[in-house]
């Protein structure tokens, strides 16, 4: 790194403390190339342990490893790497309390590598908070995308509107914590179908017993009992207890399992087991797979019935297909509807074990068939770009930053595209805020109403917030506190779930004050005693001041609501624009980096956003952009290249 920008960077970065939330696709590889850049202090978040379908992409990760914690196992291969290297890890949800704005405060660069858009939209706002720049990332096959975002002088990840539905899913939590439909019909597909009737793969068990760095035996002995159990399905295939078994092995031993795991369950709705002997006593012995309406989501005992029939269906297929060839498996289709119904079946009973929302059969159709699978390579780059982008925000060269877009066509010599970085969004709800910390010394005494007596004493002092008699407090969704509302101001801030960790919203509810910036306050702990512990109000304190960034004006003709495509008025170009003038609608996808990890993502709008971007780029002529109010200059400047605006394409 030293050749390449100079000793005075190297030295910063071996200084530097950065994180890395999620070790998998794009993970491993980011941290791989943290470590060999010269990154001193490493720190790795990932919830999930390691699956067998991870190993074809994630190379940090060995057949020995299965099991274990992907932030265990990846921190320790990149410390064999570089020996001089700090690496720790954390096997946790990013999202849980004890990772508050105090916690976040004390990294230099925070890098995602997520995989699910409400733990992207999580870490954004934390280090929006804790005043910490984000290097953002994501793929989808051929597809992928990098960031930067630093609060107050980039777009934010929300500055630009996401697809109201969720369209992405991490895949390394199919298997144990699912929380959503596709999430379910992932494991059916590509777990379940897979191992009991798709191409057989070498057992990891001998593997895992020679592992290099000693297993712990625990582990060996729930692996052997795994193995026997997934043997003993298989040689019963074509009886007539094999569903039986199948059932009462993924739906009730496993769950019960996953149970088992407490600390898993802290911040989550457990499942249920569901057993089949209560479920048999309901089942309709004359049921036909003709009685289920294919466009209505199922119910818990057609899931059951309807599970039953298509294990037996495909068993006999299986056995047949083996009598003539050993090596016989089956494959799933979307339009085979024998594997479209075991995977629609095992998937809605997989829901209601988790409490998630049943689909249809027609809804199921149209997901698992659109699934495309995730690319090594697009990783790869993307997390190269990763370090590249990091390197020039922590050597304070954030305005040699670019949104770098990666995109495949056989018509374009070069797919990377990158374009400035754009401006925050001066409608955005989540980072035209002033991000404060409040130290709260005892959340058991201090009430909602200490707050705002405290809030109130820093009027006409130099931290007055501004909010005047009519502001409001809001925690998401929930109201806390306004003019007309005073319910809650006697109760403490832990009865209330405010505790460190979590964050509250003040805003000035008078209209003719809009340009008031509303206020985020993140609950920490305090620093010091309080002085005198008997006065709750005395021991509050908030602290920031010095970090707000100066906000622009909302232009006096900007009509749009919170989330529309604005630019502050200057910005020409960013994470959702090609050109000035362009729509949301045009390159919709481009801002939400569609998850990288998982051995397959849903193909879908934002996908084909991404795409569109260097399309767009390739075929444009200035003629069809004239009417985006380029001046005539930068067009003159750009009509040699035909990409308009600030893009250009790099080799």
């Amino acid at each position: 790194m030293a050749r390449l920008f100079g000793e005075k960077t190297a030295e910063t970065l071996r200084n530097s403390n950065v994180l890395v939330v999620g070790a998998g696709g794009i993970g491993c590889e980011l941290l791989k190339n943290l470590s060999m850049s010269g990154f001193g202090h490493i720190k790795a978040v990932d919830l999930d342990t390691i699956d067998l379908s991870n190993l074809n992409r994630q190379f940090l990760f060995q057949r020995a490893h299965i099991k274990k914690p992907k932030a265990q196992v990846a921190t320790q291969a990149i410390r064999r790497f570089n020996h001089g290297l700090d690496a720790s890890f954390e096997q946790a949800n990013i999202k849980q309390p004890e990772f508050d704005v105090d916690w976040f405060s004390q990294f230099d660069l925070v890098f995602n590598a997520l995989d699910n858009l409400d733990a992207r939209r999580h870490v954004n706002s934390m280090c929006l908070a804790a005043h910490v720049p984000l290097v953002e990332s994501g793929t989808a096959g051929y597809l992928g995308q990098v960031t930067v975002i630093s609060g107050g002088k980039t777009e934010c990840f929300e500055c630009q509107p996401k697809p109201a539905e969720r369209k992405t899913y991490p895949v390394c939590t199919i298997r144990s914590t699912p929380t959503a439909p596709i999430h379910c019909i992932v494991w059916a597909k590509d777990y379940l179908f897979a191992q009991l009737f798709g191409e057989k793969v070498p057992d990891e068990l001998d593997a895992a017993a020679n592992g290099e760095e000693g297993e712990d035996m625990e582990e060996l002995r729930l692996l052997r009992e795994e193995s026997r159990a997934l043997a003993k399905l298989t040689d019963a295939m074509g009886g007539s207890e094999f569903a039986g078994l199948i059932f009462t092995k993924v739906f009730d031993n496993d769950i019960a399992r996953l149970l088992s795991m407490k600390d898993m369950w802290k911040h989550r709705q457990p499942p249920r087991v569901l057993s089949f002997d209560q479920l048999q006593t309901t089942n309709d012995a004359a049921f036909g797979p003709s009685s289920i309406d294919d466009h209505a989501p199922m119910s818990l005992e057609q899931a059951f019935a309807l599970f039953k029939h298509s294990v037996d269906m495909l068993a006999q297929r299986l056995v047949g297909a083996r009598a003539k060839d050993a090596a016989a498996f089956l494959t799933f289709d979307k339009d085979d509807e024998d594997t479209l119904r075991f995977v629609a079946a095992a998937a809605n009973l997989r829901s209601y074990a988790f409490g998630i929302d049943p689909k249809s059969i027609f809804t199921i159709k149209a997901m698992a068939g659109n699934i495309i699978p995730a690319i090594s390579t697009t990783n790869a780059i993307v997390a190269g770009m990763m370090v590249v982008q990091g390197t020039l925000v922590l050597s304070g060269r954030l305005a040699e930053c670019h949104t770098a877009y990666l995109s495949y066509s056989s018509k374009r010599p070069r797919s990377i595209v990158k374009d400035t970085l754009a401006l925050p969004n001066t409608r955005c709800a989540v980072c035209r805020r002033r991000y404060l910390t409040l130290r709260v010394a005892d959340c058991t005494k201090t009430t909602l109403g200490d707050v705002v007596s405290y809030i109130n004493s820093l009027d006409g002092t130099e931290s007055d917030l501004n909010l005047g008699e009519e502001m409001s407090i809001v925690e998401g969704s929930r109201i806390l506190y306004d003019y007309d509302y005073d319910d809650n101001l006697s109760m403490s801030l832990e009865k209330l779930g405010l505790v460190p960790g979590r964050m509250v919203t003040l805003s000035r509810d008078d209209e003719t004050e809009c340009d008031v910036v509303p206020v985020v306050l993140s609950i920490a702990k305090a620093r010091i005693e309080p002085k005198d512990p008997g006065n709750p109000v005395a021991s509050l304190s908030i602290e920031g001041f010095e970090q707000i960034p100066e906000f622009a004006p909302v232009p006096a003709s900007d009509n749009k609501e919170d989330g529309a495509d604005n630019r502050g008025g200057s910005s020409e170009g960013g994470n959702n624009d090609v050109e000035n003038g362009a729509t949301a609608e045009t390159i919709e996808g481009a801002v939400l980096p569609v998850a990288d990890d998982g051995a397959f993502i849903i193909a879908n709008d934002s996908v084909d956003g991404i795409q569109s971007i260097s399309d767009e780029l390739s075929k444009r002529k200035i003629d069809e952009i004239s009417s985006t109010g380029l001046p005539d200059a930068k067009r003159r400047a750009t009509d040699d290249s035909e990409t308009g605006a600030t893009v250009e394409i790099i080799d």
